[in-house]
């Protein structure tokens, strides 16, 4: 589907846009726009890669005319720019509306004045029953996205959900390791604080289903197993043979105890896909008076999909993912 295609990232120099380029670069597709704010990190990019098929586009999603003029040509859209930090969001939340939302309502805009094909959104499991203001800003992305795919037969636009990526720019990964190498205390929130664990792989290859399989204001979740704090901070040290103390410093602002990919509402509606889950847009109309006399169906008692009852991690299968990525690879290999 992407042969002779053009791409556009917006996001595109974050960990899952240097992950969709190291999917796609040795494959027929004819162009790859790298779109976001930071120059240096552009930069940097173009100098590793120096490949002519990595075209490289200034410009932010808050700004309307910069997304029109990047998305000038292009096929199809992966969405990925986000203020994704929840304590940052916490403190500046209306940072997080101009970026996750009016951003994203710029792209999609865009992407549908400009003759795109498909629009592939991604949000975060914090979207699903969100306390947080980056949760907020990310559900209300999501109604934003499933709001304008009703708007439109000529573009296939929809969403994905995923919790955390396992190593991302931002992530504890790092930190932990980081913590462990310069022989410091490793800082853990919480303990029994459960979360999501998916490497980045997986998350180019939800997107990708989404891609193939999706039809306008569909949501799909990748299945996944979750782990505690705790546990990945032990099977942490273990793959660096370490003996650094752990030091509780409590919940930041905004966290939750544990995550939810799919609440209970979604997932008595959802559809099995597999490895994945499918929510599909709720597409009646607004005139409202006819389900007074002709209903939907009865909400369900169904339970949420999180990632305190989804599979719990033993350190040992932890540090089994742990030992796949490339990150951690590095890691061990520098000492």
């Amino acid at each position: 589907m992407f042969k002779d295609k053009t791409l556009l990232i917006t996001g595109g120099t974050g960990s899952f846009g240097n992950a969709v380029l190291n999917r796609f670069l040795d494959t027929d597709i004819k162009e790859i726009r790298i779109f976001s704010r930071d120059e240096k990190k552009q930069n940097d990019m173009r100098r590793r890669l120096q490949n002519d098929k990595v075209k490289f586009y200034i410009g932010n999603v808050r700004d309307y005319n910069s997304v029109d003029f990047a998305m000038s040509g292009v096929d199809y859209v992966f969405h990925a720019a986000a203020l994704k930090q929840v304590p940052s969001c916490e403190f500046y939340p209306m940072e997080a509306v101009r970026t996750n939302i009016l951003g994203t309502e710029n792209v999609l805009n865009a992407a549908i004045n400009n003759g795109v094909e498909r629009l592939v959104t991604l949000s975060t499991d914090k979207a699903a029953y969100p306390i947080n203001a980056m949760g907020i800003s990310k559900a209300m992305m999501e109604k934003v996205m499933v709001a304008k795919s009703r708007t439109t037969d000529n573009i296939i636009i929809c969403g994905t959900r995923y919790g955390n990526v396992m190593a991302s720019r931002g992530s504890v990964i790092p930190v932990f390791v980081n913590q462990i190498k310069n022989g410091e205390e490793i800082t853990i929130t919480n303990p029994q604080m459960t979360r999501f664990m998916m490497s980045l792989e997986d998350a180019v290859d939800l997107v990708l289903y989404a891609f193939e399989n999706s039809k306008p204001g569909d949501i799909f979740v990748q299945k996944a197993p979750a782990a505690t704090i705790d546990t990945l901070a032990q099977a942490l040290k273990e793959i660096f043979s370490a003996d650094n103390e752990i030091k509780i410093i409590g919940t930041r602002h905004g966290e939750k105890l544990y995550e939810t990919l799919l609440t209970s509402e979604e997932f008595s509606k959802s559809i099995d896909c597999g490895d994945y889950y499918r929510v599909v847009a709720d597409n009646r109309d607004l005139n409202y008076d006819k389900y007074f006399e002709d209903g939907k169906e009865e909400l369900s008692e169904q339970v949420d999909y999180n990632s305190h009852n989804t599979k719990r991690l033993t350190v040992e299968e932890l540090k089994e993912l742990l030992l796949e990525l490339d990150y951690i690879k590095k890691e061990l290999r520098e000492g």
